[in-house]
């Protein structure tokens, strides 16, 4: 049965195109598809085209054939062009709309706009890196990047498509919708705060999980701090080539009677983090100190502690600007401070430290969000 329908809610029927005018009525645009891809310790995957006359560096991916569905191609291009088959596709990660005179497309080229699907294309293991295939004629070379530096390699507008689908990735956030490289729906913590992800070689060290030997001064204390719901607290430090995630914690000064003395200071200070019960996890070894200015051997301590309470951002004392304060779960922590296996390793670690001592529940996977400026109430 059919609702009636008020005469005023009648629409006239557009009248009948013939079918050759009714095509190019249509709007046409190029339909394109890529993947992010990554080493394990978060680096992404970019190739270098021959055939660009602005040397500017690509995704891995390319042009969707006629009939050709985008996911389809995105798999065809990654074994065409790394030759690594059967690649899975997890999820897309952005939708990208680029308009047909935008200033990033080479002069003379007749593109009637693009639409690009960005797809997740997993982290490789070390034997399939090693199993990468590239047709020179095409591709002359490839590299994993550290996403500050990528960005420099990339024509400005993949620079933002690429950088908004990897931290969809990272943030568990739904498909980013961007039209000529800005998010067209609400921007995601990450993208709002610039964060990028560092590889740090040293934490290729394991966790010692015994004392700190006496011999060795502890020269830092980071903590993965836990708020009732089993997420930690991460804080991003802005800069001018974006901000870097840092567990809360920092250097231990000689006016700490402790590196637990640190932490508190610390994270008061940065993060507006009150803490309770900070616990030992372990410590990585410093073999040069060259950071503190070439002190020698040091040990750098993780610890677990309980957030009790967040107050109002603050400006960081030592260095004059509020720190972005994110809440993410360990496993996502890992994944941005750009630790590695060992960092996602000490991430389940300190789960199961707030699981057994506090009874904390394991945080579910979720979007990673900001806590707000004005703190926020823990049950």
């Amino acid at each position: 049965m059919t609702s009636p329908v008020s005469p005023p809610d009648h629409v006239a029927p557009r009248a009948a195109l013939p079918a050759a005018q009714y095509d190019g009525s249509r709007h046409a645009a190029w339909l394109g598809a890529a993947a992010i891809i990554t080493d394990e310790v978060g680096r992404v995957l970019l190739v270098h085209p021959t055939y660009r006359k602005d040397d500017s560096w690509l995704l891995p991916g390319g042009v969707v054939e006629r009939g050709e569905h985008p996911h389809v191609t995105c798999r065809r291009e990654i074994t065409e062009e790394l030759g690594l088959a059967d690649l899975p596709l997890s999820a897309v990660l952005a939708v990208h709309s680029l308009s047909p005179h935008h200033p990033d497309l080479q002069p003379g080229t007749p593109c009637p706009g693009e639409v690009r699907y960005v797809f997740d294309g997993g982290t490789l293991t070390p034997d399939q890196v090693e199993a990468i295939r590239l047709p020179r004629e095409e591709l002359s070379e490839y590299a994993f990047l550290e996403t500050r530096d990528a960005v420099q390699r990339l024509r400005p507008v993949d620079g933002q498509i690429m950088l908004a689908a990897y931290r969809a990735r990272l943030g568990n956030t739904a498909t980013a919708h961007l039209a000529d490289g800005r998010h067209i729906l609400d921007v995601p913590a990450l993208d709002r705060h610039d964060v990028h992800v560092r590889y740090r070689p040293l934490w290729d060290s394991p966790l010692h999980r015994s004392p700190v030997p006496e011999r060795l001064p502890v020269q830092q204390a980071w903590a993965w701090c836990f708020i009732p719901d089993g997420r930690v607290v991460l804080v991003a430090d802005p800069g001018p080539r974006g901000a870097l995630p840092m567990l809360p914690g920092g250097t231990v000064e000689s006016t700490d009677a402790t590196p637990e003395d640190t932490l508190h200071r610390e994270a008061a200070e940065e993060a507006q983090l009150t803490l309770a019960d900070p616990v030992r996890l372990g410590w990585v070894l410093d073999e040069t100190g060259e950071v503190y200015g070439g002190v020698g051997p040091n040990a750098r301590l993780r610890l677990a502690a309980r957030v009790t309470a967040t107050g109002p951002a603050a400006v960081d004392p030592a260095t004059g600007h509020p720190f972005a304060r994110l809440l993410a779960t360990p496993a996502q922590a890992a994944a941005l401070l750009g630790w590695g296996p060992p960092g996602a390793r000490q991430a389940q670690l300190a789960a199961e430290t707030a699981r057994e001592r506090w009874g904390l529940p394991t945080a579910r996977p979720a979007a990673i969000e900001e806590i707000p400026p004005e703190g926020m109430r823990l049950s």
